[in-house]
């Protein structure tokens, strides 16, 4: 697992690549809201592309992203997650709280 970093004009890109199970969020969610903070950017985008497998864990962490981002007054979207990622984050409803763009069919 390895998530990377990328600001863009006011936004915030996070890409997350590998697995988010439990083993991996907490520090994910450090090194994320770590570089939230120091950033304060107007939108977060979560870029999944390359995340491979999520569990319950990763949608609070995305969740928990989410809040941290309306904290600051940011905006917060998922994009490019694959048929996997999506099928859960649908299962969850998450996708009636944030925006997706970019799913994969």
């Amino acid at each position: 697992m390895a998530v990377e970093f990328n600001t863009v004009g006011d936004m915030l890109v996070v890409a997350v690549s590998g697995e988010i199970d439990h083993h991996e969020t907490k520090s994910l969610r450090e090194e994320i809201d770590e570089e939230i903070m120091n950033v304060i950017p107007k939108k977060v985008i979560f870029e999944l592309s390359r995340t491979a497998f999520m569990d319950s864990s990763g949608l609070g962490l995305i969740l928990g992203r989410y809040n941290k981002a309306l904290s600051i007054g940011a905006e917060f979207e998922i994009v490019n997650p694959g048929e996997k990622i999506m099928r859960i984050i649908s299962m969850a409803g998450v996708d009636k709280l944030i925006k997706i763009k970019g799913v994969e069919k």
